[in-house]
């Protein structure tokens, strides 16, 4: 196959807002060993984009400092020692960064082929996200059957998945978000929906599991909502963090609330997890996931869709919290 020599690719030219995202004229990367080359089609966008775009996701030294954690599209390449993608085959893959592109290296053991009956846009919506809520709710979480769990931004991306994933696996889920019709998707999803402009989360969860609280709770809020996180949690709860929005440092924590539940509070980077880490999880979905989605359900949500080239409008609107499940880049 023949491939161009240069490709466009999304630029964060300077640390910033959305405008610093611009679109350059760079060299196509080369497969290395363990590596395949995506002729990408379309690229998932996610917080930690618009985090690292703003100088504020803590980047290990090697780490691609383009933005674009997932994609869709054709292998085109392979490098040594890849046995099990080839030249046509329809794969998305969580990336080491620089999906915003026509073409983008990935680790082999990353990628997944694109389930039957899944096009492109949906299946860009899939690696970072499912790999995220299933390596954290049902991992370090250790969410199961016939438990409950607390989902904060039920209608984010992240969200949308994680209680699509409890109504599949059996697990009662609650989940809050700020509008009414933001609340209306999360009852469509099957969970207890909790407007956190006018109810207190710790109250509801307190009034609907009759004082007993939840097993795990998946929180995007970090320290402003640590404390009534632990109190919203049964004896021996898993608070797990994705993200800080409501700030990295929680102060006046309440010690002796996580000591007498015995509470376990935790977090994770999916993104500097090893690749050997994230072959695993890889792996678990192709075993767990991937025949719900190749049966046509749990399918990610899709907001919106903008071109490639207009990824600082994609982060705009992310960033301005209206947006109902993924938001994809299109790229041509």
């Amino acid at each position: 196959m023949t491939l161009p020599q240069t490709m466009i690719l999304i630029d964060i030219t300077e640390p910033g807002g959305p405008e610093v995202l611009q679109p350059r004229q760079v060299p196509v990367p080369v497969a290395g060993s363990g590596e395949i080359l995506i002729r990408v089609r379309a690229a998932g966008v996610n917080r930690p984009d618009a985090l690292q775009r703003a100088g504020l996701y803590p980047m290990k030294p090697g780490m691609n400092p383009n933005p674009g954690l997932e994609v869709s599209g054709e292998v085109v390449a392979t490098g040594a020692g890849v046995s099990e993608f080839a030249v046509g085959d329809r794969v998305c893959a969580l990336t080491n960064g620089g999906g915003y592109a026509q073409y983008c290296v990935v680790p082999a053991s990353q990628a997944l082929p694109i389930p039957a009956g899944v096009d492109w846009l949906q299946a860009a919506a899939i690696p970072e996200t499912y790999f995220t809520v299933w390596a954290n709710l049902f991992g370090l979480g250790d969410a199961r059957p016939g438990q409950t769990a607390l989902i904060h931004g039920g209608t984010s991306g992240i969200g949308t998945t994680a209680l699509m994933l409890c109504r599949e696996l059996g697990i009662q889920a609650f989940a809050t978000a700020g509008n009414q019709e933001k609340c209306a998707v999360i009852r469509e999803l099957g969970a207890e929906a909790i407007n956190y402009r006018d109810q207190d989360f710790v109250q509801v969860i307190a009034e609907k599991t009759a004082g007993q609280g939840v097993n795990v709770i998946l929180d995007i809020m970090g320290g402003s909502y640590l404390n009534n996180n632990v109190a919203a949690l049964a004896m021996e709860g898993r608070v797990v963090m994705l993200g800080f929005l409501g700030g990295a440092h929680a102060k006046d924590v309440d010690l002796l609330a996580i000591m007498a539940k015995r509470a376990i509070v935790t977090g994770s980077l999916l993104r500097s997890r090893t690749r050997e880490e994230k072959a695993a999880i890889a792996r678990q979905l192709r075993d767990h996931v991937w025949p719900v989605l190749a049966a046509g359900r749990c399918l990610p949500m899709i907001d919106r869709v903008y071109p490639l080239t207009d990824a600082a409008q994609a982060h705009a609107r992310m960033e301005a919290g209206d947006h109902i499940g993924k938001i994809v880049l299109r790229v041509d």
